[in-house]
């Protein structure tokens, strides 16, 4: 009698996991090239994964923050079904649809137990083999026990190439203790800006009011939610007030890079707000700051990166039950062979919002 249809199918996989792999190499963002490598081998304690979608994130293109260490398999917002199981692993099986974090918390040193999980020393040294941008995935023991999320049904391996950026969204807005009414200022549209958007409306945020300097991200950030775009090279604090009774933002969200960004947040967020830096600048990147004038209008600035467990939960309710409007954000889906125009994509900026691999294909 021959085996069941889905053990037959599983065997299949299992069976190709053992031959090597391709991988895409990121050597810069124009040089992205298709080749092979052997698929991870795991230990006991350890899944493998077969990675179906990997979004292509903003960081994956900052060279400043990428060259230093090329080349290299990049790809940290992944989802997938696990093909094998370390003997050792009790709470996941062959078939399992996964969402799997690439850094993860000690959960028990300073930081972590004072809720700063991003900071502690274990998330900043761990990581899955090799990167998402690969047909296959070794999940190591640490991972496996608390950065390994199982899929709910409602949400799709592409829906679910969202959980690790939102998560980050969740936790800088979580942070800056958005809370409802409040006037809320963008900067910057790109897929963190609009994740952003959407995450405020759903806070109960008054108004939002984005910038960007592309006209289809501003395009975009109407689409999904802002109640006024405006082009980052104008007047932005002025026509701001206009719209706000006269006061800035209570909370402005940094999410470029750029030092005109920043600028126009210390020059656009009212007494009593907060300014959330949530993108990095280049290293050695210095802002004027006049102190006197954050403590006399009781400014708080404050930081962000990553997200925690916590956050990486919340982002996963978030999308299955649509309260984020995410199907719609992605503009590309590609094969593991076009991971290079996929770079250039997003690098490029002009008209691309998610860009997503399928390792498969």
């Amino acid at each position: 009698m021959p085996p069941p249809k889905k053990l037959m199918h599983y065997s299949t996989r299992l069976k190709k996991a053992k031959h090597n792999m391709r991988v895409a190499t990121y050597y810069n963002n124009q040089d992205v090239r298709l080749e092979e490598i052997p698929t991870p081998k795991i230990g006991p304690d350890e899944l493998l994964v077969r990675v179906i979608a990997s979004g292509i994130c903003g960081s994956d293109v900052m060279e400043w923050y990428r060259l230093k260490r090329a080349p290299l398999v990049l790809g940290h917002e992944i989802t997938g079904e696990i093909v094998e199981v370390g003997e050792d692993v009790e709470h996941y099986k062959e078939g399992d649809r996964v969402f799997v974090s690439h850094h993860v918390p000690c959960n028990t040193c300073h930081y972590c137990l004072n809720d700063h999980h991003t900071i502690c020393d274990t998330l900043h040294n761990t990581n899955f083999d090799p990167g998402g941008f690969a047909e296959y995935i070794r999940v190591p023991k640490i991972n496996v026990d608390r950065g390994v999320f199982l899929l709910p049904d409602e949400v799709s391996f592409e829906e679910g190439v969202f959980i690790e950026p939102l998560a980050c969204v969740v936790r800088g807005q979580r942070i800056a203790h958005i809370k409802a009414g409040q006037s809320v200022l963008v900067i910057g549209s790109g897929v963190s800006g609009l994740l952003h958007i959407q995450l405020a409306r759903t806070m109960g945020a008054g108004r939002v009011v984005a910038t960007d300097i592309i006209d289809y991200r501003l395009s975009a950030a109407r689409r999904f939610g802002a109640n006024l775009v405006m082009h980052a090279e104008e007047d932005v604090p002025t026509r701001l007030r206009q719209v706000n009774d006269g006061r800035g933002a209570d909370l402005v969200i940094v999410c470029t890079g750029a030092t005109g960004a920043v600028l126009q947040a210390l020059q656009s967020v009212d007494r009593g707000g907060t300014i959330l830096l949530f993108a990095p600048t280049e290293p050695g990147v210095t802002i004027p700051i006049q102190p006197n004038d954050l403590w006399s209008n009781g400014i708080t600035i404050t930081t962000t990166y990553a997200g925690s467990p916590k956050d990486i939960s919340i982002a996963i309710e978030l999308i299955r039950n649509q309260r984020i409007n995410i199907r719609e954000m992605i503009t590309h889906r590609l094969g593991l062979a076009e991971t290079g125009l996929g770079f250039q994509l997003v690098s490029g900026a002009d008209d691309s919002l998610k860009v997503i691999i399928e390792p498969q294909r």
